[in-house]
């Protein structure tokens, strides 16, 4: 049952991939329409997600977001305008020489995200390709991450895998050495992300809410992944996609529609619109 009534949603926060956007990284002409919307139904849309700062450039305009951006699950916290840091919680450098020491034991590619680069040591290796089309990121070829101005700048290690079982043991394995200093889940069944503490969607829907002055109550979260549980146990309503796995369903109050099927759009048009406090907009079949 949701923890607060869905009529007093102020703010949504979005999961981007397998939310807002399909499988080939798209964002439809209905998923747009509908979070415009949003903003003539009283309610506020903000994203979060494991991706970079940059790599969220491309939905501003669209959606014409006007709140904080949450990048990497929370880790970066930046403006709109010009992705100006507001708040910055890198990866301690210790933990982050471990995590990389780890991943790579485990036999995973191993990726490091600064602020505004991505490195990698192997440009043809698994999903490189994959994240250029989703982030629209060049990344930067290093030999080794345990540098100066590289290693203690980390706001993201990720480990990199196709054998996804193998990867999952890494991140129970990984959890444990690291404990509590570090997040540490799988955003995607082929990345494992090693963020700060802090740099949970958990946290980011806190600092959202403190920053736009919305208490948790009042704000609904959407997403698909199991890092997307975090934001729904803080915020008052939530609602899993319909491409989620029976965890994530299980922590929501409700469930919409699939990616593929536009299931953001279907939310918003089923719980969000109707309850807004300003005029109800409805999004039409016209705008898919």
């Amino acid at each position: 049952m949701p923890r607060s009534s869905p009529a007093g949603i102020r703010l949504l926060i979005s999961d981007v991939d397998g939310t807002l956007v399909t499988n080939d990284k798209r964002l439809t002409g209905r998923v747009a329409a509908a979070a415009r919307a949003l903003e003539a139904a009283g309610i506020t849309l903000a994203v979060t997600s494991s991706r970079p700062a940059a790599g969220m450039r491309m939905l501003i305009e669209p959606l014409h977001l006007t709140t904080p951006i949450a990048a990497f699950n929370g880790g970066l916290i930046v403006t709109p305008e010009k992705l100006a840091p507001i708040e910055r919680n890198a990866v301690p450098p210790d933990v982050a020489r471990r995590a990389v020491d780890f991943l790579a034991g485990c036999g995973a590619g191993v990726w490091l995200f600064t602020e505004w680069d991505w490195l990698v040591r192997d440009r043809s290796a698994a999903y490189v390709d994959h994240e250029i089309r989703t982030v629209r990121m060049q990344p930067k070829l290093v030999e080794r991450f345990d540098r100066p101005g590289v290693i203690d700048h980390a706001f993201k290690i990720v480990g990199v895998s196709a054998d996804f079982d193998r990867l999952a043991r890494c991140e129970r394995e990984l959890a444990g050495e690291l404990g509590a200093n570090a997040t540490v889940k799988r955003s995607q069944l082929y990345y494992l992300d090693v963020t700060h503490p802090l740099a949970n969607k958990g946290h980011a829907a806190r600092r959202l809410s403190a920053l736009l002055g919305i208490p948790l109550a009042a704000i609904a979260a959407i997403g698909d992944g199991e890092n997307d549980i975090a934001m729904f146990e803080v915020c008052g309503f939530s609602v899993a996609m319909g491409n989620a796995g029976p965890e994530v369903r299980q922590a929501a109050d409700v469930m919409t529609a699939s990616n593929e099927e536009e299931g953001f759009a279907v939310a918003v048009e089923r719980w969000m619109l109707p309850r807004g406090a300003g005029r109800a907009v409805a999004v039409g079949e016209g705008s898919r």
